[in-house]
């Protein structure tokens, strides 16, 4: 019986599908590992493919090349190095299990199937996996390690289950996407499981973007006693060896320094230069072109994107009409400078005229309205979407949730594009965001110190210039208002008469929700984008186009 280990932990950043690319970090990982001294390295929950596979699943071809490159990393084992956890698909007969393996001397020593099977929110395991038994412990070296996957973690059933069965260790191997203050519900839940249990816990996780999912790692590790012995980084990959000693009282992880929790903005930031940097590079984008208009959303998403990739991979494009003001100009102009990035200006004005002529015998005399401003948003996409076909950079989508809950954004206009940064951002947040970028650089940005944007950009009021002298509230009340009245509508299904009781005019209640109904038809068509908030658009909240329910309305 053995009376210490060594525990690499390897948070790690798999590309979805590149198997081999996988293979090959796993097969690094484990080399630092060795050349530690470690005995046993983990990696994260479907770790030769990443996570979440989706239908990829679904191919028999996908499957036979995971559990060949599972089938080589374990004859790997057999050098009398450190054995291996991985995941990965597991076909059990006609049964399909997202799975792990423990490899060790040359074999799979043992297989664990995901037991709760998340189906909510951005997850459906169960749509393509079916559910596995409740696993025992797996024997390792003399020590009996309680091996699960994500979810299983996240209800008492399967660590009471291991724990019954004498595991030593609980080990849970994640894909557990960001949320902001994800990371205290994690930490709680794990406390709970460490006090019903007795045993030390260890939160393993992935660290990548995944077209609308970030992974933002901070794996950690819990002793017995609800202590904090490990805490790996944010947004960053990491193998940390973690040393591990068997009292009288069971195993007990030897403590390291923690570094100090994340704030909560910054925490948003790099999860959307995380999402952007992966989704650009691993599908070889060479860089991104966004229109810079002189407003706060564009000078956000232009310095992310300059943070994400470094400025010489972004292209800011100034598209003025006759009713741009200098104000934009000289700002749009300010935020390519401090930034550092390529800038250029191509008005739209004869395009404006041209459109205005070809359609003037269809018009007739019908007044000017918002079908006009629409050409001028339309115009700008075609200008960008061009751009982006010549030269290949992918088109960078400048809109926040806010506009997106109350479809105060163009189809085929302002929402061209093939990601979007802001997508899950209220508005209030990027002012928020703004301001912490203006006065802070954050670790891991490839972009400048200090001020990305002029101040002016964040205190003046915000405009679409499609018109003389308008501003957004023009048409929604003020964003502080707004942003509240959304949060209650979509993150916590409020009703009318409760926003109401919340201090909300009904009127304006009324009002916000019928924009957020009949906005869905444009949410389904917009770009991905990072998802920031427990009810992101898309995969989180999911409403039929076609839909005459009116229950809210008291």
């Amino acid at each position: 019986m053995t009376n210490r280990l060594r525990i690499a932990l390897a948070q790690i950043n798999p590309h979805e599908g590149a198997l081999d690319a996988n293979a090959d970090r796993i097969r690094q990982a484990r080399a630092d590992a060795a050349a530690a001294g470690a005995d046993l390295l983990v990696t994260p929950e479907f770790s030769i493919a990443g996570y979440p596979p989706e239908d990829l699943v679904l191919k028999p071809a996908f499957v036979e090349a995971c559990e060949a490159r599972i089938a080589a990393l374990a004859v790997e084992t057999a050098d009398g190095g450190p054995g291996l956890v991985v995941g990965g698909p597991w076909r059990d007969g006609d049964r399909l299990h997202n799975a792990l393996f423990l490899l060790e001397g040359g074999r799979i020593l043992a297989r664990r199937a995901k037991h709760e099977l998340p189906n909510y929110g951005v997850f459906d395991d169960k749509r393509v996996f079916i559910a596995g038994p409740a696993p025992g412990p797996v024997s390792f070296r003399g020590v009996r390690l309680g091996l699960m996957i994500c979810e299983d973690w996240w209800f008492p059933a399967v660590s009471e289950t291991l724990s019954e069965s004498g595991a030593e260790i609980l080990i849970s191997i994640n894909g557990s996407p960001f949320e902001a203050a994800k990371q205290d519900t994690r930490v709680q839940l794990a406390v709970a499981r460490v006090v019903e249990t007795g045993l030390p816990f260890v939160f393993l996780n992935q660290v990548c973007g995944q077209d609308e999912l970030v992974f933002e790692g901070a794996s950690f590790v819990l002793n017995a006693d609800r202590s904090l012995a490990v805490q790996m980084p944010m947004f960053a990959e990491q193998v940390a060896i973690t040393d591990w000693t068997r009292g009288e009282s069971g195993w007990a992880c030897a403590p390291q320094p923690i570094p100090p929790a994340v704030p909560r903005l910054e925490q948003i930031y790099r999860a959307m230069m995380l999402g952007l940097r992966d989704y650009v590079d691993k599908n070889r984008f060479p860089g991104v072109v966004l229109g810079l208009s002189g407003g706060i959303d564009s000078a956000l998403s232009a310095a992310v994107a300059a943070d994400a990739l470094g400025p010489d991979r972004v292209r800011a494009v100034m598209m003025p009409s006759p009713y741009t003001s200098r104000e934009s100009l000289d700002d749009a102009e300010g935020c390519a400078q401090l930034l550092g990035i390529r800038y250029e200006s191509i008005a739209i004005g004869p395009a404006m005229e041209a459109m205005q002529g070809m359609l003037a015998p269809a018009f007739g005399n019908r007044p000017a309205d918002t079908t006009e401003e629409n050409l001028q948003s339309r115009l700008r996409g075609v200008t960008l979407m061009a751009l982006s076909n010549k030269f290949g950079d992918m088109l960078l989508t400048t809109g926040n949730k806010s506009e997106m809950s109350t479809g105060y954004a163009t189809l085929y206009g302002d929402m061209c594009g093939g990601y979007s940064v802001l997508k899950d951002v209220w508005k209030m947040t990027v002012f928020a965001l703004s301001r912490w970028r203006n006065a802070n650089l954050p670790p891991d940005a490839r972009g400048p110190a200090g001020p990305v944007m002029p101040d002016r950009v964040i205190t003046k009021p915000p405009s679409a210039e499609l018109k003389p002298d308008q501003t957004d509230q023009d048409t929604l009340p003020p964003y502080e208002v707004l942003d509240a009245i959304l949060e209650g509508l979509v993150e916590r299904e409020m009703d009318v008469d409760a926003l109401v009781a919340a201090g909300h005019d009904r009127a304006t209640v009324l009002r916000i929700w019928r924009m957020l109904d009949r906005a869905e038809y444009k949410r389904r068509q917009a770009p991905p984008g990072v998802k920031i908030t427990p009810r992101a658009f898309g995969r989180d909240r999911r409403y039929p186009l076609t839909n005459g329910f009116s229950g809210l309305i008291a």
